[in-house]
């Protein structure tokens, strides 16, 4: 068992739900003329940006469909706001959500070096879900599903120094040995740049109205033998997550998660709609006297090693205590 849980207290921020990609899975991605297809306003962004300061959230989650203005519709939306990508809006939106004291996350799908790079100073960390390192029908057709691609990704964020999330979905059609190959793969990226803070072990939820609506859910000891296998290939400064809104978190943190990932108090998974998020107080009494520890989207060990832009020093600091985590939170 570990000596404590970690989680960050978040706000989640579905920028836009227009995407390149076509995962037979996803339940959040629209085509561009879709009735439910969306992109944010700054006017709506910043309000939750507000209202997450008042209930003391110290993350802003960036979501996105990745790479939107692929689609000539989109390209006309974002143009009529003042962007050429959702990228250049990114930028803005971050630099908005520190304002509000709130360290942004982002999570834009596949990006090149250069964009990452842009990104770095206004991010305290950054996200890519691996899923999966096996060809599947799921992916078929997306673009953004392209290993190599992705790969590449989760390298220029090494490269850059970018405290980094990844991840598995698990139950999309891939068997064990394809995990144990993914989490080798995420263990070889870790060793060679030392960026990975966590992996998230996400079990997949079939959604309605998705080519895969009908397929079988990842099972609970699916769930258990992969974060067994997680924590035994992965090196011990990697976290393992494990969203507690989709799982029986308390059994996974005996099998070697630690990681509880982001809570929020105010915005809703916008992900996974269906499942809400558990009160923090909830998860304190699931955890058997396992100490629950507040952190930030950056670790522990990458605030103290001050992997972090000078112009997130201030910010960091005032949340943080000696240890890094979030200064004054004990539950």
């Amino acid at each position: 068992m570990p000596d404590y849980v970690t989680f960050t207290r978040n706000v989640f921020l579905p920028v836009t739900n227009v995407c390149r990609n076509r995962c037979r899975y996803c339940g959040f991605r629209r085509d561009p003329s879709h009735p439910e297809a969306s992109l944010m306003t700054v006017e709506e962004i910043e309000q939750i940006l507000k209202q997450g300061a008042r209930f003391g959230c110290t993350e802003a989650l960036f979501t996105f469909g990745e790479k939107p203005e692929e689609h000539q519709i989109f390209r006309e939306w974002i143009g009529e706001i003042g962007y050429f990508s959702i990228i250049d809006y990114l930028v803005d939106l971050c630099e908005l959500a520190i304002e509000y004291g709130l360290l942004p996350h982002s999570n834009p799908g596949v990006m090149d070096f250069r964009d990452i790079k842009r990104l770095k100073p206004l991010n305290a960390s950054m996200g890519l879900m691996l899923e999966t390192t096996a060809d599947l029908p799921a992916h078929e057709g997306c673009a953004g599903k392209i290993l190599s691609e992705r790969i590449k990704a989760i390298e220029n964020a090494g490269k850059l120094k970018m405290p980094f999330t990844t991840g598995l979905l698990i139950g999309i059609g891939e068997s064990m040995e394809d995990r144990v190959h993914s989490l080798y793969t995420i263990r070889e990226l870790h060793l060679r740049y030392r960026h990975i803070q966590e992996v998230i072990i996400q079990p997949f939820s079939p959604k309605p109205g998705t080519d895969m609506a009908d397929f079988p859910e990842a099972t609970h000891q699916e769930m258990v033998d992969t974060v067994m296998a997680a924590r035994r290939i992965l090196p011990r400064d990697v976290a393992i997550q494990v969203p507690p809104n989709l799982t029986r978190f308390e059994d996974l943190i005996g099998c070697g998660a630690s990681d509880l990932g982001g809570v929020s108090p105010y915005t809703i998974d916008w992900i996974n709609p269906e499942t809400k998020w558990p009160q923090i107080s909830e998860l304190a009494g699931k955890l058997s006297g396992i100490r629950l520890r507040e952190r930030l989207p950056i670790y522990p060990g990458y605030v103290l090693a001050r992997w972090y832009d000078p112009g997130l020093g201030s910010l960091i600091e005032r949340y943080t205590d000696g240890d890094g985590f979030r200064d004054g939170y004990r539950h």
